[in-house]
């Protein structure tokens, strides 16, 4: 199984970087409003935690034909990063699937954002041959599932760890 890197996208708007370790002292001041967890759990990770996290997100995954695929989400214009999108790639049957995640700082919602650089991903992930996309949303995320549907995602009637399985394939009767 092909196992993918990720590469920098651009949109009208931002610039989609892969991820570097370097990059948590700047993501730890972008998502470091608590209310980002409200869904998630937790709390804000400070730059220590970051640079670990980062550390192994970028050594990639153990598991043989599977990617993690993390960017910073950038605004193009002044190169600040507002946020993250993520992809994990794996094997499928008859090709890959991949399950997609998008974090935007407080500061920067409500701008579209996240569905742009989530739509740019997709449609990356497209050009490499992955033919299922999925993400899991906390039932009680209203934006996150905005986002979702705006990517052409509907909820599976799945479920992942209380989270609700939304897929752009569509439910099997």
């Amino acid at each position: 199984m092909r196992v993918l890197e990720a590469e920098p996208i651009r949109t009208a708007r931002l610039r989609l970087d892969p991820l570097r370790v370097d990059d948590a002292a700047e993501m730890a001041e972008a998502l470091a409003d608590p209310a980002l967890y409200r869904f998630l759990g937790g709390e804000p990770p400070d730059e220590e935690r970051l640079r670990e996290r980062y550390a192994d997100l970028v050594a990639g995954a153990e598991e043989p034909g599977v990617s993690w695929c993390t960017w910073t989400v950038r605004q193009a214009a002044d190169g600040r990063a507002v946020g993250m999108v993520q992809a994990v790639v794996g094997p499928d049957v008859g090709g890959m699937r991949a399950v997609i995640s998008w974090m935007v700082g407080t500061a920067w919602q409500r701008r579209g954002y996240a569905a742009e650089a989530s739509r740019a991903l997709m449609g990356w992930l497209r050009e490499r041959g992955v033919g299922t996309v999925t993400a899991h949303i906390d039932p009680r995320n209203a934006p996150s599932a905005a986002v979702a549907r705006s990517l052409g995602l509907a909820p599976s009637g799945g479920d992942h760890h209380g989270e609700d399985v939304w897929t752009d394939r569509p439910r099997r009767t």
